[in-house]
């Protein structure tokens, strides 16, 4: 497969930016990979095994928020890769928390980067929050380039 760049993004505009500042670094990649994790949609809510109290919701409510949540994900990571300046760009949806997701992504490619976006919350709020950006840097399989909203597309 080559040299792998997996992109994150979330949709907004920093993500948006810092794809195509990111790729700008790091070119020649043989192929790249915009990614979007959907987070949150826990199947808890509509199959409570515990035999207590019962579910959140129905199984169809459940799946029709699934189905808004990927479908709004594949919007999301159209509009990135369309953002982009290359041809070899790929789409992909993973499910699951942000920061594991992207790195067992990175590692089931043997990808060559990870290029993401950060807000760059500082010191109360990254630590009662947490970041996705630094779960990455500190677990990727590979390097990670993280622009942050200072930073402006070449």
């Amino acid at each position: 497969m080559g040299t792998v760049t997996i992109i994150s993004t979330d949709g907004s505009d920093l993500a948006v930016r810092a794809a195509s500042s990111g790729l700008a670094i790091l070119r020649p990649t043989d192929s790249v990979i915009v990614v979007t994790v959907v987070d949150g949609i826990d199947p808890v809510l509509a199959f409570d095994g515990s035999g207590h109290a019962g579910s959140s919701m129905t199984p169809d409510a459940f799946e029709e928020m699934r189905d808004a949540a990927l479908t709004r994900a594949e919007a999301i990571v159209e509009r990135t890769a369309a953002s982009l300046p290359v041809d070899n760009v790929e789409t992909r949806i993973v499910e699951g928390a942000p920061g594991e997701a992207l790195c067992a992504l990175a590692a089931e490619l043997s990808a060559g980067a990870i290029v993401m976006g950060t807000r760059g919350r500082g010191g109360v709020k990254r630590a009662l929050l947490g970041s996705v950006s630094d779960y990455v840097v500190r677990n990727a399989p590979c390097p990670v380039v993280v622009v942050g909203e200072q930073d402006r597309t070449p």
